[in-house]
């Protein structure tokens, strides 16, 4: 198996060194409940993951404050890549929206794994057709947009949707993604931000104006990017990774970096996101890293 395989590294003196890792099992932490997005693609993975390292990955959930509990706990364990963490868009937002000690440096993040990219959304009898049209009439008095929450990765990109496109967008906080779309099909609200998925178990209530991602998602082939509606790429998403503790050495970093890409191509894997309404997208270690730092900054922009 290839998590058996020794993997040759330098050593101090010009020898070669060997590593075996891993010769245990290893801990996947889940920092939400059971049957959720996060707790369903973590499970996948470590499904995959087992068939690649020859080792049981066990996902165990620990939720509380909104992820911060699971990833403040990953970041004091050893840095031995026998604790891991599935490590969603918020790994880069709770510093700024609960002031929690949750901070790239204090990781090593492996991979990137999925994105589930966000849709604006109105109400199937809305008198708005196009996403030019809602902005052109937000400008006229402030829009209400539905959010799946204060601090969300929705309301977030519901700022810079604003920001971006100069539109007069006021968030208003539900319940979850669903919950969002559900106010603006029955026009308790004007719109809606959310998740792909959200808006597409909801398809004969809503019209999704545009897809904030750089390419069409596959449910909604028919709706524009936000680019492609009104020129301007807007990219927020619900995206979610594989992170560490911070110091991991540099062979337990290649092994847990080569088995988390073959996980994610696997035949298996793929189709589960297909069914699940996410996107495979894969990071290697190294532009995760970047990806998450630029997304840290951003959020503390955006809601800070």
């Amino acid at each position: 198996m290839a998590g058996c395989t020794p993997v040759a590294e330098p050593a101090e003196d010009g020898a070669v060194a060997e590593t075996t890792f891993p010769e245990k099992d290893i801990r996947l932490i889940i920092q939400a409940n059971p049957g959720g997005g996060s707790d369903l693609s973590s499970r996948a993975l470590a499904t995959e993951l087992e068939k690649v390292l020859g080792v049981s990955v066990i996902p165990e959930n620990m939720p509380g404050a909104s992820g911060a509990l699971a990833m403040e706990y990953v970041a004091q364990q050893p840095a031995d890549g026998y604790v891991i963490g599935f490590g969603p868009v918020e790994i880069a937002m709770l510093n700024t929206t609960q002031n929690a000690n949750v901070l790239p440096e204090n990781f090593d993040l492996i991979g990137q794994i999925m994105l589930a990219p966000g849709v604006i959304s109105v109400g199937v009898d809305s008198p708005y057709k196009t996403l030019e049209d809602l902005i052109e009439a937000s400008k006229d008095g402030a829009v209400t947009v539905a959010n799946s929450g204060t601090g969300s990765i929705w309301e977030a990109a519901t700022l810079g949707i604003a920001e971006e496109t100069g539109a007069k967008f006021t968030p208003v906080a539900y319940d979850g993604g669903a919950t969002a779309v559900s106010a603006a099909a029955s026009g308790e609200a004007v719109a809606a931000v959310s998740g792909a998925g959200e808006a597409v178990a909801q398809a004969g209530a809503v019209r999704v104006l545009a897809v904030l991602n750089d390419e069409a998602y596959f449910n909604l082939p028919d709706v524009p990017t936000a680019e492609e509606a009104i020129g301007t790429e807007l990219l927020y998403g619900g995206w979610g990774g594989i992170y560490a503790p911070a110091g991991l050495p540099d062979d337990v970093r290649a092994v847990l970096e080569s088995a988390v890409a073959d996980s994610v191509e696997s035949d298996s894997y793929v189709e589960f996101q297909k069914k699940s309404g996410n996107l495979v997208v894969y990071r290697n270690a190294e532009e995760f890293t970047e990806f998450v730092n630029g997304q840290f900054d951003l959020y503390k922009t955006l809601l800070g």
